[in-house]
């Protein structure tokens, strides 16, 4: 037993039966996720921390890993103990969390990188997976071929197709323990493609990413990113996926963000062996310290030159507990910006602490072919130079989709401006690129307005004047340009275009007139004149007067309204912003929210903003939202959703489709017979109940849920995309929103 003196926690609780081996997703921002991966040694909570535990010498005794961390899992070398004959019979006779004293997750890896090191292993495949699953571990690691970073494509793939083959055997021997299956392929990126794709086949119940480590060791974190972008869209998405190996808190953001969930490291202790402390911006030496660079429970009564003077096996330990404390620390702040849907903030932060790191940030957010030229040019900096440097971008363009489709937009909460790293968030290219492909002006639109100056949103300052605009030039295209694109008037309020917390000087630019034309093509106005209007400060009427007048248009702003005529141009208004708010969010068609919208009536609030909308007969539709701009289907309003789709049901769970499908209407989700009976009460959708959905399907977006006979049982918003919809088996599919109730 260790000789760790500290209040105790409780042992953890198993998993119930029929959920060992399951993962769910209980929180997302993107392809960053929080979720539970179910053991007999308790649920373990991702993103997570795995530390390297050598049974032979333990820096940090696994006991107070977990009693003072609440750390939930580690991971030790199956191999260390297989080639030691004391350590063999401890554990096989008494298990490997009694020989480590840990009473939660054990991992173990099987000597794969003992391989890299020191040359080939004398146990085999079999063998050393049999022994894993002897000594009662929670989660065991297949004896895969690594791949150095000296050899070349054809031993790559060699070494990809060797792990493959043992992949059945390994799974057999490994019976009813769960069985990482690692992804193997180098730098190439059709290998990992290959790799990914082989080992997803198989059922393992986790899938590290090997062969990662001498990558890190040259700080070639582009390269690091480019082997995440190629492996983690192809794998299941059920299943966790693993950083092998890193255990660096400088890599966490990034990593966590493109969708890993586990991080091994024995980094905190070899650090601290060498005098070396880890921080979210590389790393620091001791010899060479005045104060913390981060101060840390450990040490706050102690100062690095007081920690110096220590003996040297004392200071070690103290320097590994200083380690650890930083690496959970860091992320524990990813878990939260991922609560916060922050995380791709926190990467850019992050991103300007390491040359490399920042790299590896611009190379992956480079905007491909799709957003190109979408910022103004005084923002075109060191991101075009890095498009310029790295001319094989655009074979990528597949796996930014797959980062940028998953994000939820609108999102509550405001924008904090980051300069040009701005418009490279996931989610803002998710809204420009759904604003561009889903909204459709006025065909008999020749000229626009183009207001701008102010933070939005900008009803309180223009009401007025668009009211007066729809009076006198119904054909005029009201425009508003944001810092983060240009879009309708009928959206002013939605959420990122409007809620962006940045400098003055960035809201009172004056605009480049390439950049509104750019953006004019993107939302279908190509040959449309325009003039532009500041409407920050005095004079707006007059300057709008000006306007007006250099489109050759009637210009007397001043001229007063007939009640009966601002109360027409009113409702114009709120019918134009329930159509354009429905073809955007809910992916309809032009002409079927022009159909739904006909003879709507509109409740608004004591400040005239629209609360409800109802249809000629009193029924609820819609609900313009307040904080985000969105808008929130009703029962009624989702009845007609359905009675209006041309597609047909759906009948199976197809992979995501990425953009298409353009207009036909928010994404079905058909569940079993069982699941039902608690749609129509308002009950969640969980995995593993649904038998089909749209290809469309995607994370914060309304969603039709039906039953098998295309009858309507409520609507919500889903949790995940088609893919993982057909993948997961545990945790909430559809957050149902209202339920119709009981069959007629």
């Amino acid at each position: 037993m260790s000789a760790w003196s500290h209040e105790r926690r409780d042992d953890p609780t198993p998993c119930r039966a029929q959920d060992h081996g399951r993962f769910e997703v209980t929180q997302r921002d993107g392809r960053a996720r929080l979720g539970k991966l179910h053991t007999h040694h308790g649920v373990l909570e991702t993103p997570a921390l795995l530390p390297v535990v050598n049974p032979n010498i333990r820096t940090v005794e696994p006991r107070e890993m977990w009693d003072k961390y609440g750390i939930q899992a580690l991971i030790t070398n199956s191999y260390i103990m297989w080639k030691h004959e004391d350590l063999r019979t401890i554990a096989q006779n008494k298990g490997v969390h009694n020989l480590l004293d840990f009473p939660g997750v054990v991992m173990t890896d099987s000597g794969t990188f003992q391989s890299y090191v020191y040359g080939d292993v004398e146990v085999g495949v079999d063998e050393i997976v049999a022994f894993q699953r002897s000594i009662g571990v929670d989660i065991a690691t297949m004896l895969d071929v690594f791949s150095r970073p000296d050899m070349n494509a054809t031993e790559v793939e060699e070494a990809v197709r060797e792990t493959e083959a043992r992949a059945a055997q390994s799974l057999e021997a490994a019976g009813d323990t769960m069985l990482n299956g690692p992804v193997q392929g180098g730098v190439f990126r059709e290998l990992r493609h290959i790799s990914a794709q082989l080992m997803g086949s198989h059922p393992f119940a986790v899938h590290p990413i090997g062969g990662i480590v001498p990558v890190m060791e040259q700080q070639r974190y582009k390269e690091y990113a480019k082997i995440m972008m190629a492996s983690l869209p192809l794998l299941p998405p059920n299943r966790p996926v693993h950083m092998f190996g890193c255990g660096h808190p400088m890599l966490f953001p990034m990593s966590i963000a493109l969708g890993a969930d586990l991080f091994d490291s024995a980094a905190y202790a070899l650090f601290a062996r060498d005098g070396r402390l880890l921080t979210p911006w590389g790393t620091e030496r001791i010899d060479e310290l005045v104060d913390w660079p981060l101060l840390m429970p450990c040490v706050a009564h102690q100062t690095p030159e007081q920690v110096r003077s220590m003996k040297t096996k004392e200071r070690e330990h103290l320097l590994a507990k200083y380690n650890l404390e930083v690496t959970l620390s860091e992320l524990a702040r990813c878990k939260q910006a991922v609560r916060d849907g922050r995380i791709w903030q926190l990467v850019e932060q992050r991103s300007h602490q390491h040359p490399a790191l920042r790299e590896a940030f611009l190379w992956l957010t480079t905007a491909p072919s799709f957003e190109r030229n979408l910022r103004p040019e005084r923002f075109y900096t060191d991101r075009d130079a890095a498009r310029d440097i790295d001319r094989d971008r655009g074979m990528w363009e597949d796996a930014w989709d797959w980062v940028v489709w998953s994000q939820q937009t609108p999102r509550s909460g405001g924008i904090q401006w980051g300069g040009d790293d701005t418009f490279s968030r996931p989610h803002i290219a998710k809204a420009r690129r759904t604003l561009h492909m889903r909204w459709e002006g006025s065909g008999e639109t020749k000229q626009a307005i183009v207001f701008h100056g102010i933070r939005g949103p900008f009803r309180d300052r223009i009401n007025d004047v668009l009211e007066w605009l729809d009076h006198h030039h119904p054909t005029l295209q009201p425009l508003i340009l944001t810092s983060l694109g240009l879009i309708p008037a009928s959206l002013e309020d939605l959420n990122p275009f409007a809620h962006l917390d940045a400098p003055a000087w960035v809201l009172r630019h004056e605009p480049e007139t390439a950049w509104i034309q750019r953006e004019l093509q993107r939302l279908g106005f190509s040959d449309v004149a325009f003039a532009t209007v500041d409407v920050a400060g005095d004079g707006m009427k007059q300057r709008l007067s000006e306007a007006l007048e250099s489109l050759n248009l009637a210009n007397e702003v001043h001229q007063p309204m007939e009640s009966s005529q601002r109360e027409e141009a009113r409702n114009n208004l709120r019918m134009r912003q329930g159509i354009a708010k429905q073809m955007v969010l809910l992916n309809a068609s032009k002409d079927v929210a022009m159909a739904i919208m006909e003879g709507a009536e509109f409740v608004v609030n004591r400040e005239g903003r629209v609360k409800n909308i109802n249809d000629g007969q009193g029924q609820h539709l819609f609900s313009p939202r307040l904080r985000d701009g969105g808008m929130s289907l009703a029962n009624a309003g989702a009845q007609a959703m359905l009675q209006h789709r041309l597609e047909p049901k759906p009948t199976g769970l197809p992979r995501t489709e990425w953009w298409g499908h353009v207009g036909k209407g928010p994404a079905i989700v058909v569940v079993d017979d069982d699941a039902e009976p608690f749609v129509r009460k308002g009950r969640n959708v969980f995995h593993g109940f649904a038998l089909g959905c749209d290809p469309w399907l995607a994370p914060g977006q309304p969603c039709l849920i039906t039953n098998a006979s295309g009858q309507l049982l409520g609507h919500g918003v889903a949790q995940c995309t088609s893919t993982e919809m057909g993948a997961m088996t545990k945790g909430i599919a559809v957050k149902t929103r209202g339920g119709i109730g009981k069959e007629n």
